[in-house]
């Protein structure tokens, strides 16, 4: 079975973003878990604020990144499976396969 992810995710429970310059500091107050993000990172969590889908995320990277589609939403992915699990983001639908 592969890896399982939200189509679409919302910011978790008692998490806060702290923007500077083009990277930013993402850390959930109730576990102290934080991340990091550079400026790709930093891009690709304010679509997800901004647009939850992840699919309506990847095809705005597309339009802003010269990088493969596939490589783009392998990266995504990647980034969501962590931030969902530390409780940074949280599903807000049915989760799907993306192996």
């Amino acid at each position: 079975m592969g890896k399982l992810l939200p189509e679409s995710v919302e910011i978790g429970d008692d998490v806060i973003f702290q923007k500077l310059n083009d990277e930013a500091v993402v850390l959930n107050l109730a576990t102290q878990d934080y991340f990091s993000l550079d400026n790709v990172g930093t891009s690709m969590w304010s679509l997800l604020v901004e647009f939850g889908n992840l699919e309506t995320v990847v095809g705005r990277l597309s339009s802003v990144y010269d990088v493969e589609t596939e490589t783009l939403r392998r990266d995504l992915c990647s980034l969501v499976q962590q931030l969902v699990g530390s409780g940074l983001l949280k599903a807000s639908d049915q989760s799907v396969d993306v192996s």
